[in-house]
């Protein structure tokens, strides 16, 4: 391992996380840095950022809304990561600006600093019928948009279709219930954060990807009352599982705030979820079996991430 770090300095090419802050995107910049990788990372607060993601990466203080903060930060760069949310409370007023404007200026000076290998993470399928249908177009339109620039672009491009984070089951349950609006029926897919970390990071290492939109997902879809009967069957202490209509969301949303950064996206995510199609959620070990010939990693399951919680009484 040593032999490479060494080797990575002496090209003086890095790889640029953007979002490398976020959920997902601190999993992608810890596993490039286990590698050996040289990390760079843009972030508005420089004080927060190190406390993410510690001394071994480089921080890039700026706004990736800002022209001059891209054109800076592609400095030295070799490969581009992608992983722009403004799913918070903070930021959720700047979506078009951080999640298509940024992207699209990352797009434009990155061609013109000859950077050919670009990893975009989007959401798991993204169906505009499905979207328009369930009259919630601003939840994907931006990354549709996105994704169709990049296929029509000449980069060596990849885009992953991230699975919601196990998160998403833990976030509806305390004290032994599982409140979940709409009841969450429909199975979807879900993947532990860890796992989005190791398999993006092998991605951009790679260069044979070129062209292909990958699935991340673990290796099984559930349903809410199925998670609720494993953490029942693997803690020994019932959790039930209650559905509230989905309009009592906002009320949920608050009193969840101070508990999960991850809120505002997962009360976005109920009513597709709650409406997930089932053909997507039978794939879903089809998805995951190409996950395992491509990378190499052994996958964390949801059994796994129960009893974890379940050890450390977070559950």
């Amino acid at each position: 391992m040593h032999h490479t770090k060494e080797r990575n300095m002496k090209d003086n090419t890095q790889i640029i996380v953007y979002g490398g802050t976020g959920f997902y995107g601190q999993k992608v910049v810890e596993k490039l840095v286990a590698k050996g990788q040289s990390v760079k990372v843009v972030t508005r607060n420089y004080e927060n950022a190190k406390k993410i993601v510690g001394d071994e990466v480089e921080i890039f203080q700026g706004d990736v809304t800002e022209k001059g903060t891209i054109e800076k930060s592609l400095k030295n760069v070799s490969a581009i990561v992608i992983c722009l949310s403004a799913m918070s409370n903070k930021l959720i007023r700047k979506m078009k600006a951080i999640e298509r404007d940024a992207v699209l200026e990352i797009m434009e000076q990155a061609k013109k600093t000859n950077i050919s290998r670009l990893v975009y993470m989007s959401g798991y399928e993204m169906r505009k019928q499905l979207l328009d249908d369930l009259k919630i177009p601003e939840f994907g339109e931006i990354k549709i948009e996105v994704e169709e620039k990049i296929r029509q672009s000449d980069f060596n491009w990849t885009i992953l279709g991230d699975a919601p984070a196990f998160e998403m089951f833990f976030a509806f349950t305390s004290k032994g219930r599982m409140t979940v609006p709409g009841g969450g029926l429909n199975a979807f897919p879900t993947i532990s954060p860890e796992d989005v970390g190791e398999i993006t990071a092998q991605i951009v290492m790679r260069d044979d990807l070129n062209g292909k939109r990958i699935k991340l997902t673990g290796p099984k879809a559930f349903t809410f009352p199925e998670v609720a009967k494993l953490m029942t069957d693997i803690g020994g202490k019932k959790i039930k599982h209650i559905t509230i209509p989905l309009f009592l969301i906002n009320i949920v949303s608050f009193l969840l705030l101070p508990f999960t950064p991850f809120v505002r996206y997962l009360y976005k995510s109920l009513k597709m979820l709650n409406n997930f199609p089932v053909d997507l959620a039978e794939n879903v070990p089809k998805d995951h079996k190409l996950l395992r010939e491509l990378f190499d990693y052994e996958p964390v399951t949801l059994e796994m991430e129960i009893n974890s919680r379940v050890k450390e009484n977070n559950l």
